[in-house]
């Protein structure tokens, strides 16, 4: 397991509304039908209905389906954000 850096580039404040909080592993599906895609809370990685080499179709998402976090940001901040995951 890696240590991460508290000057990650990813780290941008979110434990203001990451920190402690569940999350559950889903496939994408678009909330309403002129949103077609959402990003990784952390990397930027794309997350879409659409298959494609660049295009995550599944992920950890917050209850609400707001914050997506893809399974790399995951893997590397599960600790430090004291995550839950369903």
């Amino acid at each position: 397991m890696n240590k991460i850096n508290e000057d990650d580039w990813r780290l941008q404040g979110q434990e203001k509304y990451l920190k402690g909080v569940t999350l559950k592993w889903k496939s994408y599906k678009k909330p309403k039908p002129d949103w077609d895609h959402d990003h990784c809370s952390f990397c930027g990685a794309k997350f879409m209905e659409e298959k494609g080499s660049e295009i995550l179709n599944e992920g950890y998402t917050t209850q609400d389906d707001y914050h997506w976090v893809c399974k790399n940001c995951f893997e590397d901040f599960k600790e430090m954000f004291k995550w839950k995951a369903k």
